[in-house]
């Protein structure tokens, strides 16, 4: 029996593992941040010919489901908001796109804008980060897609 408990707690670190890591994203020893933020475009663009409503609504379980996985990767981890969990970029690069027209300028301008403030942290976002738990590690890269999708309805709406 105590085997089989064992067996299942491998199990369910790797599963935890693979999400938390973007498919092992993040354990490129370079940029694994930006790798995760690439992850989100790719989702963005499996998502693409889904409604509006129906692509919140799955931002907001990946932030749920987010922070659940974020929460337990840092166990298994062993470090608050390890570099290797990903899923928080994949999320927040998700919610830059959102209600963006799909053009390659202002995709670009979405991953980038998203990696300077989820790579900056501007004081608000950083507070954000202090939140004990999985909630921390996704809601600082939640408001940092929320700040570059902001930017960019500006820009959209000036032009």
């Amino acid at each position: 029996m105590e085997k089989q408990k064992e067996a299942q707690i491998v199990f369910s670190s790797r599963i935890i593992d693979f999400f938390a890591t973007g498919a092992y994203a993040g354990y490129i020893p370079f940029a694994p941040g930006t790798l995760g933020s690439l992850w989100g475009l790719f989702f963005y663009y499996l998502l693409l010919d889904l409604s509006p409503f129906l692509y919140i609504l799955i931002i907001v379980f990946l932030f749920f489901i987010g922070a659940q996985i974020s929460a337990r990767a840092e166990i298994i981890y062993g470090k608050k908001d390890d570099p290797k969990i990903v899923i928080d970029e994949i999320m927040g690069m998700m919610v830059a796109l959102i209600f963006i027209p799909k053009t390659i300028e202002l995709i670009i301008a979405a991953f980038l804008l998203f990696r300077i403030f989820d790579i900056f942290k501007l004081k608000p976002i950083r507070n954000l980060e202090k939140i004990k738990g999985g909630i921390g590690v996704m809601a600082d890269d939640l408001l940092a897609g929320l700040i570059a999708n902001t930017i960019l309805q500006i820009y959209l709406y000036a032009v």
